[in-house]
């Protein structure tokens, strides 16, 4: 409790207090994607977005898990973290989180069509989906142990 309250303090001094957070930890398999996407979205309800910022904010955390499940840990199963933090600047910071293999080359990898999946299904547009409906994207990655993906969606004002 001492740490959430410092770090609110040190977010008051921006004017961006942390009003609530939620962390959950779920296997990270293909049923899970709308599970995850149902839990962001239940949290971020409470904070009155609108229609659109809802389906924005499910397109880029199921982007974003089905990575995990599907580069991560190459399907075979591990753990999925996600944490979500709303802000009273009405901005809501969702990081999704694994332990799996990691990327090599973060910027490459964020390339639009560009795919390490050999089979052809993959279209190599993951990272492109979750920028075009996030204000921010951001990627943290060590190969052998995971990465995280730090989502920033910046919610209207209230009226």
């Amino acid at each position: 409790m001492e740490q959430f309250k410092a770090k609110n303090k040190e977010n008051e001094k921006n004017k961006r207090a942390l009003v609530n957070e939620m962390k959950v930890k779920m296997p990270a398999v293909s049923e899970n994607e709308s599970t995850a996407r149902s839990v962001v979205n239940a949290f971020v309800a409470h904070y009155d977005p609108t229609v659109e910022e809802l389906a924005d904010i499910r397109c880029a955390v199921s982007e974003a898990v089905t990575n995990c499940v599907v580069h991560a840990y190459g399907g075979r199963g591990g753990v999925l973290y996600i944490g979500v933090k709303a802000y009273s600047d009405r901005s809501v910071k969702i990081e999704i989180r694994d332990k799996g293999r990691g990327i090599e080359d973060v910027k490459k990898a964020m390339e639009p069509l560009f795919t390490t999946d050999k089979s052809g299904e993959r279209s190599g547009i993951g990272f492109a989906v979750m920028q075009s409906f996030s204000d921010s994207v951001k990627v943290r990655s060590v190969p052998g142990k995971g990465t995280c993906v730090t989502l920033i969606k910046k919610l209207a004002s209230e009226e």
